[in-house]
């Protein structure tokens, strides 16, 4: 085992993995079926073969280890992993390292929305409403899991996500709607396109060149000009 395999970040499949595996030995399928019946997949993304993938490169790591192969019936036979102390202290150190700080994560969303405006403004208004759709089911189904946990007397710390995520949704719910009236009412200005060619006209062409020479401000401490700043300043 290498020195940077065994210092590579803990992913966000790896810690779901090593917290079950903190809870009992479990093979990987069981892993599977664990994380989809909890409904994890609303947290990191789940897909058989990258599980398996994930879970041989923790027992590389020396993270996981196998503890025993099974076979029932006609069905393949499936191997066991049990975390090691080395695989607990990762999982805790990654934890704390996530919730300590947080880190520019780049969602897909906010690039979609700066270019927006390259669309026109009646299929970008159904995109947006489509999009309240979705947010719209997504929050009724956080609801719904939230509710069958409190039924079901879980412990909240199982299931902290949850209000986190119905937050987060409320949230850009309301943005979308807001945005959505503004365009609606005329309130936002949007450039007219041509809806089959999608070309721009001449004057909003004009005015978004003009737009573009404009730069949004420096970072506090930043040089606004490192350039012409040091081309002043003789060698």
């Amino acid at each position: 085992m290498g020195h940077e395999q065994a210092h590579s970040p803990v992913t966000p499949l790896a810690i779901a993995v090593l917290a079950l595996l903190e809870e009992r030995p479990m093979h990987p399928y069981e892993m599977f079926q664990t994380l989809i019946a909890r409904r994890e997949d609303k947290l990191v993304k789940v897909r058989p073969g990258s599980l398996y993938h994930t879970v041989s490169r923790l027992a590389d790591q020396e993270l996981v280890r196998a503890e025993g192969v099974d076979r029932a019936g006609n069905r393949p036979e499936r191997t066991t992993y049990r975390i090691t102390a080395r695989g607990r202290d990762a999982l805790r150190n990654r934890i704390a390292e996530i919730v300590r700080r947080p880190v520019p994560e780049y969602p897909i969303f906010p690039v979609a929305l700066g270019e927006l405006h390259n669309l026109p403004k009646p299929e970008a208004l159904a995109l947006l409403r489509e999009r309240i759709g979705v947010l719209e089911t997504e929050l009724a189904d956080t609801d719904m899991l939230s509710a069958w946990a409190e039924e079901h007397a879980v412990p909240r710390r199982y299931w902290i996500a949850l209000p986190y995520l119905r937050a987060m949704l409320v949230a850009e719910l309301a943005w979308v709607e807001e945005f959505t009236a503004e365009l609606v009412s005329g309130a936002f200005e949007w450039e007219n396109l041509d809806p089959v060619t999608g070309a721009r006209s001449a004057c909003d062409g004009a005015e978004s060149a003009a737009g573009s020479a404009v730069s949004p401000p420096a970072p506090p401490g930043a040089v606004a000009n490192p350039v012409s700043s040091s081309s002043n300043n003789p060698s």
